[in-house]
C-alpha cells in the first residue's frame, strides 16, 4: 500500500538547513497498524505528514496503491487526503462553534457526495456518539472530542488512518479507550500508522517502527 524509497526532508531557515529525514526507505502492507515511535525532533510527525501528502519529501520516491505521489498536482493531492486518508491529531481541531454532527459533515461539504447528515450520524455511531450528536466541542469531555475526530476521519470510508500523538491530551484510561478503538478499526481492515513517543502505546501496534535523528533505527 505504502512505499518510501531513500526519502530525505531538509527544512532551510535563513542559511541552516535541518535534515528532518535522512534516507527513509519503508513499506507498509495494507491492513497493518503500524506505530511510529521516537523522541522529540525524530522527525515521526514529518513522515507522517509525507505519508498523509501534507509535505513533499525534498528527495526520494514514495508509492501509494501503485501511484507515484510525486507526479500528482495539488488538485490530485487534495482529493487524495479527502478520499483516501483520514487523520486524528493530537489537538482536536475541532470547529468550537457547530455541533459534533457538522464537525463529522465537514470532509462531506469539502469531497461533495449526499447524505451528508446521514453518513456523518452513521460515523458518530460508530464510535459510540451518536447520542452526543447536537452537542458542541466545548459541551464534550477530551475522549468524547477526539471520538469525535476519529470519526470525522472515518466519514469518508478511508483507506488509512493517520494518527498523530492522538493520545497526547488524554488520561490514562481515556488514551487505552481511543487506542482499543484503533485497534478494532484496523480489525475491521483499514491500515492505521500512529505516530506516538510512548512505548506502551506502540505495543499496542503489530509493527513498531523507531526513528532517530529522521532515520529508522529499528522496526
Amino acid at each position: 500500500m505504502i512505499k518510501l524509497e531513500d526519502i530525505t526532508k531538509v527544512y532551510r531557515m535563513g542559511e541552516v538547513e535541518v535534515n528532518a529525514l535522512r534516507g527513509i526507505t519503508l513499506s507498509i502492507t495494507k491492513g497493518e497498524m503500524v506505530a511510529i515511535i521516537g523522541a522529540s525532533g525524530s522527525g515521526k510527525s514529518t513522515l507522517l505528514n509525507i505519508i498523509g501528502c501534507l509535505d513533499r519529501p525534498t528527495s526520494g520516491k514514495y508509492i501509494f496503491d501503485g501511484a507515484d505521489v510525486s507526479q500528482l498536482n495539488d488538485n490530485q493531492l487534495a482529493e487524495m487526503r479527502n478520499r483516501k486518508f483520514g487523520f486524528v491529531f493530537q489537538e482536536y481541531n475541532l470547529l468550537s462553534r457547530a455541533t459534533a454532527l457538522s464537525n463529522v459533515e465537514l470532509p462531506l461539504i469539502y469531497g461533495g457526495g449526499g447524505r451528508r447528515p446521514q453518513r456523518a450520524m452513521e460515523a458518530l455511531e460508530r464510535v459510540g456518539l451518536g447520542a452526543r450528536a447536537k452537542h458542541k466541542p466545548t459541551e464534550l469531555s477530551g475522549g468524547e472530542q477526539q471520538r469525535v475526530a476519529i470519526a470525522r476521519a472515518l466519514v469518508n470510508n478511508p483507506a488509512l488512518i493517520l494518527a498523530d500523538e492522538p493520545t497526547g491530551n488524554l488520561d490514562s484510561k481515556t488514551t487505552a479507550e481511543i487506542v482499543s478503538m484503533f485497534r478494532q478499526l484496523n480489525q475491521e481492515g483499514i491500515t492505521v500508522v500512529m505516530v506516538t513517543h510512548e512505548a506502551d502505546i506502540a505495543s499496542q501496534a503489530q509493527r513498531i517502527i523507531r526513528l532517530h535523528d529522521g532515520e529508522i533505527i529499528s522496526q
